[in-house]
């Protein structure tokens, strides 16, 4: 008998936890599809009342297609430096060398731990004084932009990846040295193919972020995707039409390369490519 009543309420507290499954899940739903239809409302409000669609047409070429195309340059080449140069300091974080490891360290926790926008500010206003006559470079404002996101993101790229690289097991360092490979051959041809895998969704998610951080560039008097929206707002006064083409240049270049970033990762992934056969 006790039997009996013991798993009637086993029953019964199972058929309650199911029942709180099945309402949290459906407040869930319903929660996120108010928010989805407040969203789509508002962006077709905005599209169909807000854009002025002639001032859109003629304030694409050539301020827009001009600010897209040197957001595009200078997103390339700072994203291909800081990726190049955080490899570099992911290696140093981990160098048994202590030397070596505190400047990779100090490094990312300088960069990690003040604001981009005040790095800028370091280089473009006090490298420039540090020089007694005039400064020899022409448009550095260009020149301190890219600096600026290269060595602000090349510590984020190293700090993930020295998790990466921290995160496979000590021995297939071992195994590998035990097969006769060098340090530097161990780490090449073993580790860090492993850890650039473990590590490429955190290094993909901050090349999203500099994509982002460009916007900062306006401060350097850099005529970028907000500075055209600044100008047109100013002369118009119609701020919805240039927000929206702003909104479509940065997602024109971040949805394509959150897609490539997902495309490394498939790719990377031995269960998808029979890595483990």
């Amino acid at each position: 008998m006790a039997t009996d009543t013991g798993r009637t309420a086993d029953r019964d507290q199972g058929f309650l936890e199911q029942l709180n499954d099945q309402a949290f899940r459906r407040l869930g739903v319903a929660g996120t599809s108010l928010f989805a239809l407040g969203v789509a409302l508002f962006i077709g409000y905005i599209l169909l009342v807000r854009v002025d669609y002639a001032l859109l047409v003629e304030i694409i070429y050539p301020q827009f297609t001009f600010a897209f195309l040197r957001v595009i340059g200078i997103v390339v080449i700072s994203s291909v430096l800081s990726v190049i140069a955080g490899v570099i300091v992911g290696l140093a974080r981990v160098s048994r060398t202590r030397v070596t490891s505190s400047i990779a360290k100090s490094y990312i926790e300088f960069f990690r731990g003040t604001p981009l926008l005040f790095q800028l500010f370091v280089i473009y206003i006090g490298v420039p004084q540090l020089w007694s006559g005039s400064f020899p470079l022409q448009q550095f404002n260009y020149y301190a932009a890219v600096i600026g996101l290269t060595l602000n993101h090349a510590a984020y790229v190293g700090e993930a990846l020295r998790g990466g690289i921290e995160s496979i097991p000590d021995g297939q360092m071992e195994a590998s040295r035990s097969l006769g490979l060098s340090y530097i051959q161990s780490m090449r041809e073993v580790i860090l193919p492993q850890a650039w895998r473990n590590s490429l969704a955190a290094i993909g998610n901050d090349q999203v972020i500099l994509v982002k951080d460009t916007s900062l560039l306006t401060v350097l008097a850099i005529p970028e995707l907000l500075s055209a929206f600044r100008q047109i707002n100013s002369a118009t006064f119609d701020a919805w039409t240039p927000i929206v083409l702003v909104a479509i240049a940065y997602l024109m270049i971040t949805i394509p390369l959150g897609k490539v970033i997902r495309t490394l990762e498939d790719r990377a992934d031995p269960a998808t490519h029979g890595g483990d056969d």
